[in-house]
């Protein structure tokens, strides 16, 4: 009789081993395919953005070029005024620099 109970404890010992192994593949794979879908939403996102970034890029270089001929023009049409205004922001700016080390 003990004998019997040591074979039937093996063999429960087994099918749950069986059984721990079959959970942990089932993980294994669901861990595996969680993570192959985390990393094509990481992908897809990082593409967006690139996307994006580009188009604001592209934005923001035609702006600085309209600024920059605006600029340009109102420097040809009026240079002793421009030259003025550029000296008196100089001088702010020196001012600006000079008063916080006097501190």
């Amino acid at each position: 009789m003990p004998e019997k109970a040591i074979d039937e404890a093996k063999a429960a010992a087994a099918a749950a081993s069986e059984g721990v192994d079959a959970i942990r593949a089932e993980a294994q794979r669901s861990f595996n395919e969680a993570a192959k879908r985390l990393e094509k939403a990481a992908h897809e996102a990082v593409e967006q953005v690139r996307a994006q970034s580009r188009a604001y890029a592209e934005t923001a270089g035609q702006q600085i070029d309209e600024a920059q001929r605006y600029v340009t023009e109102r420097v040809r049409e009026r240079p002793l005024a421009s030259a003025a205004a550029a000296l008196g922001v100089g001088v702010l700016i020196g001012l600006i620099l000079a008063g916080g080390r006097r501190r």
